[in-house]
């Protein structure tokens, strides 16, 4: 069970903690060798390593014909592939200032060869950049998607990236390669996890909620923590909405934003010590794990931020002072 069903909005946060809204990098850095955002934390692109990981074959392998054939159905195989350039198939609104975005794969019958939890590196060179823009970003399209790999992508003033792809027409193509593996998920690993994000920090756990969900044998209980700007600027919020009605005793959402509307039933200002007291498991219990992804302001308030992307630092913020250890964290 959670530890409660319903809670009470929290008052004013104690930690100064910014917007929750995942800022672009500035516009003078055009390649970044360690990004710390919502999709991925990468380094080393011109090289490209699964940083620390297994490499793709190996950690792949199969154990049956079955499993054989699906993996030479891959786009993205990790390890020494190079970018490819998909095409852009369609491109919908989704709010004010994100879109989601379906590429066409390769082949029709092909999967993406994404796994939980990963991530794809995007790369562009515009005509007067001395160097091409590389972000990281989770896609959230199911991993036996057959033919095409989705993202949802939040525009930002001056960020280079997320401009590109909002200003891409059905037809252009962006380079990308991976997967980028981060922390994997296997059913039931944990009893309960709980995820605190902020911004577009939702995407890897979506990815994670989805396929825990998906799964018929999968019985992990999780927690959602999700922090915004503005009720506006929730993502993926009727999809979780449904998880809720579909699976009751089993996921609940917490929202929190900075600026709710008039009769908002839900929390107001940034994610606090009460709150993250009041929905995760005691530290003392068996088997969980909280995961955190949003942007700097939200890792230093809750949990430290990450020192690599093959070192996840010590434990600090909220969680710390909370009880809780290392080893029950991991930061996307």
């Amino acid at each position: 069970m959670f530890a409660r069903s319903v809670w009470r909005c929290a008052g004013p946060a104690r930690q100064s903690i910014r917007s929750y809204a995942t800022e672009a990098p500035k516009s003078g850095s055009s390649s970044t060798p360690y990004i710390v955002g919502a999709a991925a934390v990468v380094a080393g692109y011109g090289g490209y390593s699964f940083l620390g990981n297994k490499s793709a074959a190996s950690a792949d392998a199969p154990s049956t014909k079955k499993e054989a054939e699906k993996l030479d159905k891959r786009a993205f195989t990790g390890g020494d592939q190079g970018f490819i350039d998909l095409k852009l198939k369609e491109a919908k609104d989704y709010n004010h200032n994100t879109k989601r975005f379906v590429f066409e794969l390769p082949e029709a019958d092909q999967l993406s060869g994404m796994n939980v939890a990963s991530a794809i590196i995007t790369k562009f060179k515009a005509a007067d950049q001395e160097k091409p823009t590389i972000r990281p970003y989770t896609p959230i399209s199911d991993p036996d998607e057959k033919g095409s790999i989705e993202l949802l992508v939040k525009k930002y003033p001056n960020g280079p990236m997320s401009e590109h792809i909002h200003d891409m027409k059905p037809g252009d193509t962006l380079s990308m390669k991976g997967p980028i593996p981060k922390y994997p998920w296997e059913a039931n690993k944990h009893e309960h996890i709980t995820c605190v994000a902020g911004g577009t920090g939702i995407t890897p756990m979506y990815q994670l909620i989805h396929t825990i969900f998906k799964n018929p044998n999968d019985k992990t209980k999780v927690s959602l923590i999700f922090g915004n700007v503005t009720e506006d600027d929730i993502l993926l919020k009727e999809e979780f909405q449904k998880l809720e009605r579909d699976f009751p005793q089993r996921f609940k959402a917490f929202y929190t934003v900075d600026k709710p509307p008039k009769d908002w039933p839900y929390g107001k200002g940034v994610i606090t010590k009460e709150l993250l007291k009041e929905v995760i498991p005691d530290s003392k219990s068996n088997n969980i794990k909280v995961f955190v992804c949003g942007p700097p302001g939200l890792y230093k308030a809750i949990s430290g931020a990450k020192v690599s992307p093959t070192d996840q630092g010590e434990l600090d913020g909220i969680l710390k002072e909370l009880g809780y250890s290392k080893d029950q964290v991991y930061k996307f």
